[in-house]
């Protein structure tokens, strides 16, 4: 343990010991209240426009804190494992970033509305202790966030300040040596102002042996009401991740996927060297909310976010049994040849978005109108190396490390300048029980992909087009038309930019809240949907021996049926459930994968967790919860010239429990994961690309609340 450990740890303990406890009574009649927001309201906002989310025409989840703190999730991957339309953990669990798909496609992140310093992959990796809620939009959002993926997006909104004083401090401790300590605090500081502080450390292994990590994560925000109708909030993060010995997987098929005549491949086996390998990563954001209300009932709003995220990661990785005589036929099944690499990434973003809200009325319809300008521009710098040179094989049943590796200089592969600016209008038109939304975006796009001397620019129109009605009893059924589009990367063989890909989709479906009470809150939903992504990326028929050009012929279809169920009752019983039905496939392609489904997107999900809390008597406070989730079979990779097998990631059925108890302001809890540890392969994609998936954690937590 460092000595920042220890001063982080005896400043923790000094102030629960300080902080004062209240006694709880044993009167039947007390209710121990929990996660009184467990379920999202229909009327908070589902998007930046403000449309409640029981009226908004498309599929979304709402994640509240209540549902994060109850459950005891701390990435965007565990938060989806009782969501609809949705997989995580896709590579097993990785500690620097969420691998996410929805409805087969990988979401972007969003922050606050903003989209951040997103690098190689879609996320950020940033920890959810710092998020108020998490919301997942699913099918096209083109049309309120610009460039976005046909399946969807995530956007994880900032905790904000509040007037009442109010915050926590907790310790958690785990296997896989884990241990946490973590807080929050927020007030009034004058008659104007109010601030919120939160922040964590922490520090423990992984399911791979001979890994380390740590991460520091501290969040400040402050709140101004400069007049009843002009307010602006000031928000901020730093994260820092460090990850030390990790191998990462990347384990042979044979002994996960397959048999192996050694036996099974170890869960915690690593084929990285436990000296040299690390992942380092800083990252942070600044921005501002600012609203203002002029007289007549028209609102300004704007939000901006920058955002700066830096990595380095040194490694070596496994690939593949040794194969002396290439017949393919591995000479022991035990010994793995490896390679190293090096990889670097630097990304800015720069986004600000300003929009004008009201409401009018032509004859008796009632406009809800938000008009928008935004503008985001992104920097991104990718360096990497890689080499089989002089790197020792490995024994993955019986590993020997300690050998001398030097760093491998890295070159640069990207340098990216992309500068997007997008107008839309968004009318919500109201008559009687009618509700029409029609959105209309276009946006101007302007590339410099410096290291290849390509500058092109791209401009596009998307929209959404949706009609509901809201019965008096809390249902609503709708239709929604929606549209997406991605610049994409590269160029064809003649050196002319590729155009972007483009999607659009039609869904209908139902969203049901009733008014049960005061104590009771129940969200359904239900969504049926045929999404068609066009100019996806194919290889070019004129191709002759080891070409690689590409030509936007391809197309994609998803299409899909989605039932989702959030519900507490009294303050006792709380539920979650959730049944995807997906069919995928790409329908026009030049190359083998003509026919295949897309990888990592089963037929069918099931989920299902329930969490009881005892309100009566002396025991009053102590809940427990039990959840399943099923995952059948999907494709671990599309078929391909050099990979033309498809490796299917088998089927499974984990279970999650959880065992806690509130007593005044203290709660104390044990959570767990994948209770039975039941050892399976999360994904497939090669014969030397294996991983498994999460295998047993357990938590502890101690929180004092004030």
């Amino acid at each position: 343990m460092t000595f920042r450990s220890l001063c982080l740890a005896a400043t923790a303990i000094g102030a629960v010991a300080a902080a004062p406890a209240f006694a709880q009574t044993a009167d039947e009649d007390v209710i121990v209240v929990t996660a009184p927001d467990y379920v999202p309201l229909g009327s908070e906002e589902a998007n930046k426009t403000g449309m409640p989310l029981i009226e908004t025409p498309q599929s979304v989840s709402l994640i509240s804190r209540d549902q994060i703190d109850l459950l005891d999730w701390n990435n965007l991957s565990q938060t989806v494992r009782y969501v609809a339309g949705v997989t995580g953990e896709n590579y097993g669990p990785d500690m620097r970033v969420d691998w996410l798909t929805m409805r087969g496609f990988e979401p972007v992140q969003f922050l606050d509305g903003t989209r951040g310093s997103i690098g190689s992959i879609a996320n950020t990796g940033l920890d959810l202790y710092g998020a108020e809620d998490v919301r997942i939009l699913r099918g096209p959002s083109a049309a309120l966030y610009g460039l976005t993926p046909p399946g969807g997006l995530v956007d994880i909104v900032s905790r904000r300040p509040r007037e009442e004083f109010g915050g926590e401090i907790g310790v958690e401790v785990g296997n896989q040596d884990l241990w946490q300590i973590n807080g929050d605090v927020t007030g009034a500081l004058s008659d104007t102002v109010s601030a919120r502080l939160t922040g964590l450390y922490r520090e423990g292994g992984s399911q791979t042996r001979g890994v380390d990590t740590d991460r520091t994560y501290i969040a400040p925000a402050l709140t101004w009401q400069a007049s009843p109708r002009t307010t602006l909030t000031l928000l901020a993060y730093y994260q820092d991740d460090g990850i030390y010995g990790d191998g990462m997987g990347f384990f042979p098929s044979q002994g996960t996927l397959t048999p192996n005549p050694n036996g099974p491949i170890p869960v915690d086996a690593n084929l990285g060297e436990t000296s040299y390998n690390r992942f380092e990563r800083e990252h942070y954001g600044v921005g501002y909310e600012f609203s203002h209300e002029f007289e007549g009932g028209i609102t300004l709003t704007q939000n901006l976010k920058y955002t700066d995220l830096e990595s380095i990661q040194r490694g070596i990785g496994g690939n593949g049994f040794v194969d002396a005589d290439f017949d393919g036929t591995p000479d022991d099944y035990r010994t793995v040849s490896r390679y190293s690499f090096s990889f670097d990434e630097d990304v800015d973003t720069l986004s600000v978005d300003t929009r004008l809200a009201g409401t009018f009325t032509t004859g008796a319809i009632e406009h809800d109108l938000t008009g928008g300008l935004d503008w985001r521009e992104y920097d991104y710098i990718g360096a990497s190396a890689f080499s089989f040179a002089g790197i020792p094989t490995i024994d993955i049943y019986n590993p020997v490390y300690g050998h001398t590796i030097a760093d491998l200089p890295t070159a640069p592969f990207d340098s990216t300048l992309q500068q997007q600016t997008g107008l839309y209008l968004v009318d919500q038109a109201r008559l009687d029980n009618w509700i029409a939304t029609l959105t209309v975006r276009h946006d101007w796009v302007k590339t410099e992909q410096r290291l290849a001397g390509i500058d092109h620019d791209d401009d596009d129109t998307s929209w959404t087009a949706g009609l509901a009605y809201r019965f008096d009893n809390g249902l609503v059924p709708y239709v929604s038309w929606a549209s997406s589009f991605q610049p994409a990367a590269g160029s064809d063989r003649n050196g002319v930019a590729f155009d972007p890909t483009r999607g659009e989709q039609v869904e209908a479906g139902v969203k049901y809240q009733p008014d049960l009470g005061p104590d009771t809150r129940v969200l359904a939903t239900a969504a049926v949907y045929r999404l068609v992504q066009d100019n996806v990326l194919t290889p070019d028929p004129q191709n002759a021996a080891g070409e690689s050009f590409q030509v936007q012929t391809g197309e994609v279809e998803v299409s899909g049926f989605e039932v989702e169920f959030v519900g507490r009752f009294r303050e006792r019983l709380s539920l979650n459930a959730a049944l995807t039905w997906t069919d995928s496939e790409v329908t026009r392609s030049n190359g083998p994968d003509l026919g295949a489904e897309l990888p990592v997107v089963p037929s069918f999900q099931a989920s299902a967790l329930a969490d009881y809390t005892i309100q009566e008597g002396r025991l009053a406070g102590l809940g427990a919860s039990l959840g399943a989730r099923f995952m059948a079979e999907s494709a671990g990779n599309l078929p391909s010239a050099f990979t033309p097998e498809v490796y299917t990631n088998p089927s499974v059925t984990l279970f999650d429990g959880s065992v806690h108890y509130d007593y005044a302001d203290w709660r104390v809890a044990v959570s767990g994961s994948n209770l039975f540890d039941e050892t399976y392969v999360a994904r497939c994609y090669s014969a030397v690309n294996c991983f498994y998936g999460a295998p047993r954690t357990v938590r502890a937590s101690v929180t004092r609340r004030f």
